[in-house]
């Protein structure tokens, strides 16, 4: 019995292949607030913004964060121009805070002496790396960048039906990236890589049939395409615990800003103790009795701080009627803190005033401080303890 042969798979045209991707997303580009349409001209400064917000994060989360900034700050110079808190607050929710900070100051640096249209010299500006500084010279300025983001990743893991697992298989991805960008048109190139891989060529079920260079897919050809890439096994995401203390007075929250290094650098909070791995490590928080409530009334218990505290500025700590409130959980990229949220009111209990330094934030105000998501329901929690309205924060 005659054995059935299988035809030998055409080497691999990168010129082909090209074209083939370049031809779909003339027809398929997605229409996104920061590209150029067709015969417009770019611009570096809307390109720059969008590559820095979109670090980590989906484009659906961006679009309206991008159409803010650009509302208030149609250029790089009227950025520069802002302060540093408003640059801030405007990014709040957004995530990984130092990109904000970064932000502004390179946006002062762009200012002063205009966008290096080069890798090498926008990698040396703040908060760019080799990717961001590849995409800006590729699609701002048309130079032959190899542009890796995780889309690109995934396709062309596919592509080659790389059997190294990620991480290990960046720098082969960033090699074969390099010998496929082309010379003309690399920045049209380096958005419908992106494009493929965020839709037809998406994590799970992708579009193999429908997709412009399945004729060059090897994964598509034995069809395990979603197979790939592979993943090394990722380590679980600890659990952080800690607490946070809510102190309002005369429609006012006590809030204090972060250091500039580290989490959420520069960013407001609510005072709140450090965040550790080891529960029995954080505050301690012990029950007092009940003052003048229900016996049921949980709600309004109080507690307080030890006085020895490691978070407490003052001995007022041990002396203040907190309320416990209801527990916040928020993840982090590498791990998940659970919060334990205290709530005390000034005007009932002075003493609450003196425990932490701060600044006194009007409530109504808030959406002009730099309030991170956490911290945004560290706040709403709190509030509601105390039976106050959370105010809008953006």
């Amino acid at each position: 019995m005659m054995q059935k042969k299988h035809s030998a798979r055409p080497p691999f045209a990168a010129g082909s292949f090209q074209h083939a991707l370049l031809r779909w997303y003339d027809a398929a580009r997605r229409d996104l607030p920061w590209r150029a349409k067709p015969g417009e001209r770019v611009d570096p400064y809307r390109v720059w913004l969008s590559e820095i917000m979109l670090q980590q994060t989906t484009v659906k989360a961006v679009i309206p964060y991008f159409e803010a900034f650009t509302r208030r700050w149609p250029t790089v110079e009227a950025l520069a121009a802002a302060s540093r808190d408003d640059v801030l607050a405007a990014w709040a929710g957004l995530g990984y805070y130092s990109r904000a900070r970064n932000l502004h100051a390179c946006a002062q640096a762009l200012a002063e002496r205009g966008f290096p249209a080069d890798e090498e010299g926008l990698r040396a500006l703040p908060g760019v790396g080799a990717y961001t500084s590849a995409a800006i010279a590729a699609i701002a300025f048309d130079l032959p960048a190899a542009v890796v983001d995780g889309n690109v990743e995934r396709v062309l893991a596919r592509v080659f039906a790389v059997e190294t697992p990620l991480p290990a298989a960046k720098a082969e991805l960033r090699k074969r990236a390099a010998e496929l960008t082309p010379e003309a048109r690399p920045g049209d190139y380096a958005q419908a890589m992106m494009d493929l891989g965020a839709g037809l060529c998406s994590p799970r079920t992708p579009s193999c049939l429908m997709c412009p260079v399945r004729a060059f897919c090897a994964a598509a050809g034995t069809g395990d395409a979603e197979r790939f890439p592979l993943r090394a096994a990722k380590a679980a995401r600890p659990t952080r615990r800690g607490e946070a203390f809510v102190i309002v007075r005369g429609g006012c929250i006590l809030l204090r800003r972060r250091a500039d290094k580290g989490l959420l650098g520069g960013m407001m909070e609510v005072p709140m103790s450090e965040w550790v791995v080891d529960e029995t490590a954080a505050v301690e928080v012990a029950a007092r009795p009940k003052r003048g409530r229900t016996k049921g009334d949980a709600a309004a218990r109080s507690v307080s701080p030890l006085p020895d505290s490691a978070v407490a500025d003052s001995a007022h700590a041990g002396s203040v009627a907190w309320r416990q409130a209801r527990t916040v959980q928020h993840t982090f990229t590498h791990f998940h803190l659970e919060l334990r949220v205290f709530a005390a009111d000034a005007n009932a209990d002075p003493s609450a005033a003196a425990v932490f330094s701060g600044e006194w934030a009007a409530l109504d105000d808030l959406a002009a401080f730099a309030l991170p998501s956490v911290m945004k329901k560290a706040v709403a929690s709190g509030l509601e303890a105390l039976g106050l309205p959370m105010q809008p924060t953006r």
